[in-house]
């Protein structure tokens, strides 16, 4: 795939991946609470989605468009520490230091399955 073609596929799969989280933090964030559940969610299956990709093998162009545009457009680091800032801010330690502690811990189990379930494949 020619360079320009890879940035453009890297453009348009970045925005289906921002829409995407969209719709998959909103479906979750509608049940309330102030535990911030659907970056989590979203983080975490971003993550074992890429565990996938990498363990069934994808690499190169294949990897930078799906891994870089579509799921750097899912997933959100930023706002993951904005959130748990403001849980702080918020007098929510305790919940802050949980958002930290369990998007690390889900996000570094669901990779190693996703690799794990891609190497089977």
């Amino acid at each position: 795939m020619s360079d320009v073609l890879v940035w453009v596929a890297v453009g348009a799969l970045g925005g289906a991946g921002t829409i995407a989280r969209f719709i998959v933090d909103a479906a979750i964030a509608t049940r309330g609470g102030l535990f911030p559940s659907g970056t989590l969610v979203v983080n975490v299956s971003g993550a074992a989605v890429l565990g996938v990709l990498t363990g069934v093998g994808l690499e190169g162009d294949a990897l930078l468009t799906a891994g870089t545009g579509l799921l750097g457009g899912y997933t959100t680091f930023s706002t993951w520490m904005l959130e748990s800032h403001r849980l702080g801010e918020d007098g929510e330690r305790g919940l802050s230091a949980l958002n930290v502690a369990l998007s690390l811990a889900t996000g570094i189990a669901a990779v190693a399955a996703g690799r794990a379930i891609g190497d089977l494949l």
